[in-house]
């Protein structure tokens, strides 16, 4: 199963934040209960550029055995310990398409959901597309936030510049399909990737929302 983490904190504990963005790899590494995972800093997911950032709020993806184990575990006590809010989400891969750090992490297990969906994409932008990959998202998160079936959306990355993506929580996988192969915006951005190729990885993945605490919009 995979379990999504995000955290909202207050500036005085931006100190810890960073701390642990640096060391709760080697934590998680050692965990036999712990596959794939990746810890995430979050933005609006507007422009995709640094100026983006929020630096109130974090997050973890990780892939694991037992979920209610991993919810008692040392980093995810040590995060609710610091936080004044905190998201959960244990979701279960419907598709994944791509690879992220190289790896393909997410084994589709869910079959027929019509319920409540999330869907994660991450890409590695070439470095000489950044200026080009910024100028064409605009139009693409103006439409997201309008989206009809959209509960909630923010951008994520693993560095302020280069590794972005976003994870949204939709009302249903045909919510999710119209704004992805129907909207404008987005068909154009699809069609300028394929032409310029500013991603040198992505991955588009789609996960029925099994149980859902909290909330990422406060």
């Amino acid at each position: 199963m995979i379990v999504a983490y995000f955290w909202k904190i207050k500036p005085s504990v931006i100190p810890f934040a960073l701390v642990a963005m640096a060391l709760d790899r080697f934590v998680l590494r050692s965990s036999s209960n712990v596959g794939f995972f990746k810890s995430l800093g979050t933005g609006k997911g507007e422009t995709f550029t640094p100026s983006d950032a929020n630096v109130l709020r974090w997050g973890l993806i990780a892939q694991v055995h037992d979920v209610e184990v991993f919810d008692k575990s040392f980093v995810i006590r040590q995060w609710r310990k610091n936080c004044v809010s905190e998201f959960r989400a244990v979701i279960e891969p419907i598709s994944s398409h791509g690879k992220w750090a190289g790896k393909e992490p997410f084994t589709p297990s869910a079959q027929n959901w019509d319920g409540q969906v999330v869907a994660i994409t991450r890409a590695r932008i070439a470095w000489l597309q950044n200026f080009r990959f910024w100028r064409a998202v605009p139009p693409v998160t103006a439409s997201l936030k309008s989206a009809p079936g959209l509960i909630a959306a923010i951008g994520i990355g693993e560095a302020p510049i280069g590794l972005q993506g976003t994870f949204s929580i939709w009302e249903s996988p045909a919510a999710l399909r119209d704004f992805a192969y129907r909207g404008d915006a987005h068909t154009k951005a699809i069609a300028a990737t394929a032409t310029y190729k500013w991603y040198s990885e992505e991955l588009f993945a789609r996960f029925a929302l099994q149980d859902m605490r909290g909330s990422i919009k406060d």
